[in-house]
């Protein structure tokens, strides 16, 4: 009995092993082929000295085995470590050997005179003073850690297609006030951690600010990922609508300050006119007030030789013959003919004044009567116009404004002119009619005989003539003090018809270059909808990587790599005894598979 069932057991056996060595045998066959992978990804761990300066690196290579078997990896590292199992690898000539089984098999190279392909540089000033990291240990005070990104090679694939995330932890014990212009600052547990990000082609540089007790400090931690997101295109449809109603806007403001433009332009021209008329009429009044002297002068002349006469004719009428009287008859004929030139003068002078006051009066009234409140003046320099058109916009208001009140205080001053004028061109008139009245019948008695009635009606005629004189002289001295006073208040008021005219002469340069401005702002955003569109799809452009195919960083021999990842660590700012318990801690964290993993490292 005993004897068949050891005879079963081993007939058992016999059918077994066959099969488990048939199985095993086929296994190794298949490592003994060649293998494949359908994917690779490489994590690149680089530890940099507290100043950036790259220290140690090495590589993590992740394989997803497609067919089992032995496989070729390319990289120029000093030495390699299987972290799957214990199988044998290979290293010749910056060609990895290993054999995979179905299973991710994973591998660590470590390189030497591997640049990363940025460069990074952090430096420390300490109250002001630029300071070597060994040296900053349990110090106090006001702490600036600078960190500035550069690139190894502009045209290096992962420069221009990679992000990097900076982050500094920073514990709330040590570090009180921290400041991060470019960086946000979160709460991590009760520390406070600050991150910055590098986009691709960026180069970038990043201040933090804080002050600080005993100081000590984590290691700095950069991640180094391709900005691979794709980025949707957003719907601008609103943001366009409003673009046009912008551009809309602009146009319609254009076409105002075109106005504008256009009314500023009439205005100086009307300014330009009225400084013309302005110009003639003081030119004139300063013509009368300049003349005022010689016609008082001869006036004067006039007067004493009708008194002469006068006094002649009364003291020796008896004793003058008629070559005397023919005498006097020429001298009177003189004093109308040169009567008569005045009056020609003064009608002349009259006709050019009314033509000159005409046109002074018409621009005068051209100006508008507007009546501005400091508040709105106030409320046009507060808004969005241009500060240098809004100026000379109220300085010509101003200018103009009072332009307008000293025309109005002198105006009836300057009315007054043209009836004095003519009530003077009268009274010479009258008086060159009488004096060659007498003058007439002067001849004409010289042909009579009788003397006596003659001379006596001579002599009443020039007594007439000559106290009459005196009082138009007496006028006329009054009058040619009144144009003296005229010609000089009138001197003011042009000045100010002249700031008028240099005043809107400017307004006009600022309306024509507002114009140009406002010309060329609704040219250029004619099409905005259009550019805006464009640089969105610009700086889409710009920051979407997903058609970045991802190449290895040890070899470019490597092929079918997924990823490619950069864990970068600075060294930390502690004392020693604390890096050895942050290493034990670190230990203690690591689970089973962790410290199994570490045999092979």
């Amino acid at each position: 009995m005993r004897f068949k069932r050891t005879g079963a057991i081993f007939t058992a056996f016999l059918l077994v092993i066959p099969t488990h060595f048939v199985s095993a045998a086929t296994q190794e066959e298949k490592l003994q082929s060649e293998g494949s992978y359908s994917e690779k990804s490489e994590v690149v761990y680089a530890t940099l000295e507290a100043n950036g300066d790259q220290k140690e690196m090495y590589v993590v290579n992740n394989f997803s085995i497609d067919q089992p078997g032995k496989i070729i990896d390319y990289g120029p590292y000093t030495g390699v470590k299987n972290l799957t199992d214990l199988t044998e690898m290979k290293l010749n000539n910056h060609q990895v050997g290993f054999t995979a089984t179905e299973d991710p098999f994973y591998y660590q190279g470590n390189l030497e005179g591997r640049s990363l392909p940025w460069d990074i540089d952090v430096s420390y000033q300490l109250n002001g003073e630029t300071l070597p990291p060994e040296q900053l240990l349990g110090k106090d005070g006001k702490l600036e850690i600078h960190i500035d990104t550069k690139a190894k090679e502009k045209d290096n694939p992962f420069f221009k297609n990679y992000m990097l995330q900076i982050s500094l932890p920073l514990s709330s014990e040590i570090y009180q006030n921290i400041q991060a212009p470019d960086g946000t600052i979160a709460n991590a547990g009760k520390n406070k951690q600050v991150t910055f990000t590098v986009m691709p082609e960026k180069e970038e540089s990043f201040v933090v600010k804080a002050d600080v007790t005993d100081l000590e400090m984590e290691s700095i931690e950069i991640t180094g990922i391709p900005a691979s997101m794709s980025i949707d295109t957003p719907n601008s449809d609103d943001m366009t609508d409003d673009m046009k109603s912008l551009s809309d806007a602009t146009e319609a403001i254009d076409e105002g300050v075109d106005e504008l433009n256009k009314g500023i332009t009439e205005l100086h021209q009307g300014a330009v006119s009225l400084h013309g008329g302005s110009q003639e009429y003081k030119k004139g009044i300063n013509e009368l007030d300049q003349g005022s002297a010689e016609l008082i002068e001869g006036s004067k002349s006039i007067d004493e030789s009708l008194e002469q006469l006068s006094q002649s004719i009364g003291s020796h009428s008896d004793q003058m013959n008629v070559s005397q009287l023919q005498e006097l008859q020429k001298r009177l004929t003189d004093m109308a003919n040169r009567l008569k030139e005045t009056e020609n003068h003064l009608a002349d002078l009259r006709d050019r004044y009314t033509d000159a006051y005409d046109a002074l009066d018409k621009s005068i009234a051209a100006i508008p009567a507007y009546d501005i409140s400091d508040e709105e003046i106030q409320e046009l320099k507060e808004s969005d116009a241009d500060p240098k058109i809004v100026d000379e916009l109220v300085k010509t208001y101003t200018a103009a404004r009072a332009t307008k009140d000293t025309y109005s205080d002198v105006k009836k001053n300057l009315q007054a002119v043209d009836p004095a004028l003519k009530d003077v061109t009268s009274s010479v008139h009258s008086m060159r009619i009488y004096i060659e009245t007498i003058a007439d019948q002067l001849d004409k008695s010289l042909d009579q005989t009788n003397w006596d009635e003659s001379m006596k009606k001579l002599q009443q005629g020039l007594h007439a003539l000559s106290s009459n004189y005196k009082s138009f002289h007496s006028g006329l001295v009054d009058y040619t003090d009144g144009v003296a006073r005229l010609s000089k208040s009138y001197g003011e008021l042009h000045g100010g018809i002249t700031d008028l005219t240099n005043g809107t002469q400017e307004l006009k340069t600022g309306a024509h270059e507002l114009h140009d401005g406002t010309s060329q702002l609704a040219q250029s955003t004619n099409d905005l909808p259009d550019q805006m569109q464009t640089e969105i799809d610009q700086m889409i452009d710009e920051y979407d990587k997903s058609d970045f195919d991802p190449v290895s960083f040890v070899s470019s021999k490597n092929k079918k790599v997924e990823s490619v990842q950069f864990v970068i660590k600075t060294e930390s700012i502690k004392k020693e005894e604390d890096k050895q318990d942050d290493e034990q801690k670190e230990e203690e964290k690591k689970g089973f598979w962790d410290r199994f993993l570490d045999l092979f490292r």
